[in-house]
């Protein structure tokens, strides 16, 4: 399984909280690449819910981790 912000972005307007379920049927519904599906399969879960794309890749970059200030334009 690997994430890239260009994959980690398809999904990152999905129904949060989600179900690794609910998050494949997002995916499939939206047109997402198969990597996304594919990566969501190899999830290994119990029901659990996932809160934000974080919950799958915890590297995930942030806002603040671009060094743009939305204040100063």
């Amino acid at each position: 399984m690997y994430w890239t912000l260009e994959l980690a972005s398809k999904i990152e307007d999905a129904p949060w909280p989600a179900t690794k379920e609910e998050l494949i049927d997002y995916s499939l519904r939206s047109g997402a690449p198969m990597e996304i599906i594919e990566n969501l399969r190899e999830i290994e879960d119990e029901g659990e819910q996932y809160d934000s794309i974080e919950d799958l890749w915890p590297d995930y970059p942030s806002k603040e981790d671009f060094f743009f200030h939305e204040d100063e334009y």
